[in-house]
């Protein structure tokens, strides 16, 4: 059993992949919170616009890693919701503030059911990952 580049970023990806499933879980429950009206919308966007950001960057982080260590496959897997992100971004609504979530327009059954399905879709990809990155880890401590 040895310890390589592998091997530690795929812990790092582990560590950084919880807290990536508990922010998409959040999201899920402001959102639905937001939907059954018990929140404020500008209170619910001045606190997930700051999340946004960091979400992102940790994502990349991990694609970075694996870049570094030549894990191509977990790289390839976790490219489409890196390209998506990117296109999220650059594609959000214009505001003075870093973030995606505006306020006046958050409340449009449109945009809050979209931004639902992509929490429900960001927790299924984060938490399959999380398993994804267990079995690599354990693959590449034994090689």
């Amino acid at each position: 059993m040895s310890f390589n580049l592998a091997a530690f970023s795929y812990i790092i990806a582990l560590i950084t992949d919880a807290f990536l499933i508990f922010a998409s879980i959040y999201h899920v429950i402001a959102f639905d919170e937001l939907k059954t009206e018990y929140k404020n919308p500008i209170e619910h966007c001045n606190f997930l616009n700051p999340l946004v950001l960091p979400e992102y960057g940790s994502h990349l982080f991990i694609n970075l890693l694996f870049l570094i260590s030549g894990q191509w496959i977990s790289l390839l897997l976790n490219a489409p919701l890196l390209a998506y992100h990117v296109h999220r971004y650059l594609t959000r609504p214009v505001m003075s503030e870093a973030g995606l979530y505006d306020a006046t327009s958050i409340l449009n059954a449109n945009n809050l059911s979209k931004c639902q399905r992509e929490g429900w879709i960001k927790l299924a990809f984060y938490l399959l990952s999380f398993f994804y990155y267990l079995y690599g880890m354990i693959s590449s401590l034994i090689q």
